[in-house]
């Protein structure tokens, strides 16, 4: 039974949890807090998502039988990709910023699809696109004194997670969602874990429950997030994904200090608004699963 209420609830309370999780992520990879490698980070994420979903795969036994593997590792390497740049970037960067570039995901989603999925795209889309890069400059503005070169990294992040997002409307809807979580995390496990072995410092008992709490919130946020999905229509419920930005900029106030600028505001809001209208065209087109809604695998 459709509760469109219920649902968006469970969409803002999932949107609060993702939030955490790069404030916990900045907290661990920044200057003066925890200092370890963003690929550490990620590879924590990973490990103890894959360990708070061990029980339920225990007592619910997924098949894994018609599982499509090859998408699945397609996911898993660009999620990966995009976690751990995303990481990289908030530990760099104000909370706020880095997640407002996140919410470009969908449109880099929108050019690989047109590319490589045959997709169309009218007026409406491109005029999105133009609104959301337009908030990029406005947000980091290149040329001045103001322009924060590590928007790069958040940007190229969001790139992944927009690959990642044609990887993910090619499963959702065809596969269960707990086999989904299990493979992306399971395997997004041993990617990050070989990766970080590289860069491998050692991690303090205090580090390792931060490292858990990513993962753990994180796996809380996918439930949620599929709990409000399944409770609501999707074209009522998605756009409360973007209550992810008011979450990020009162952490980054709370925890560390951070005063978003007219800029960041301006540029989040045009980012915002070609996301929404992106995210209006394709349910409006009637598209099974949009790819413009964000989802939430930071």
């Amino acid at each position: 039974m459709t509760d469109n209420l219920k649902g968006a609830i469970f969409i803002v309370i999932s949107c609060g949890f993702i939030a955490a999780t790069s404030a916990i992520a900045k907290n661990l990879g920044m200057d003066g807090g925890a200092d370890l490698h963003p690929l550490q980070v990620s590879f924590g994420r990973f490990l103890f998502g894959f360990l708070t979903l061990v029980p339920f795969a225990i007592i619910k036994r997924p098949s894994f039988e018609g599982a499509r593997w090859s998408r699945h590792m397609g996911r898993v390497f660009f999620g990966w990709a995009g976690v751990s740049g995303m990481f990289a970037a908030v530990a760099l960067m104000p909370l706020a910023n880095a997640t407002a570039i996140s919410f470009l995901s969908p449109f880099f989603a929108m050019i690989l699809a047109i590319l490589f999925l045959g997709e169309r795209a009218g007026p409406w889309r491109w005029g999105a696109a133009a609104i959301a890069f337009s908030g990029v400059v406005v947000l980091t503005q290149p040329g001045t004194d103001a322009f924060q070169p590590t928007a790069l990294i958040a940007l190229m992040a969001a790139m992944f997670m927009g690959t990642e997002l044609v990887f993910i409307k090619s499963l959702t809807g065809n596969e269960p969602p707990l086999r989904i979580l299990l493979i992306n995390n399971g395997a997004g496990a041993v990617l990050s874990g070989c990766a970080a072995a590289f860069f491998w410092e050692p991690v303090s008992a205090p580090q390792w429950v931060m490292l858990a709490a990513i993962g753990t919130v994180m796996v809380t946020a996918q439930s949620f997030f599929l709990r409000g999905m399944k409770l609501g229509e999707a074209n009522y419920v998605a756009p409360f994904m973007y209550t992810t930005l008011l979450y990020a900029a009162l952490y980054g106030m709370l925890f560390f200090g951070e005063i978003p600028s007219l800029a960041t505001f301006a540029g989040a809001v045009l980012i915002l608004t070609g996301a929404a209208i992106l995210g209006w065209r394709e349910r409006r087109a009637g598209a099974k699963e949009p790819i413009a809604t964000p989802f939430p695998d930071r």
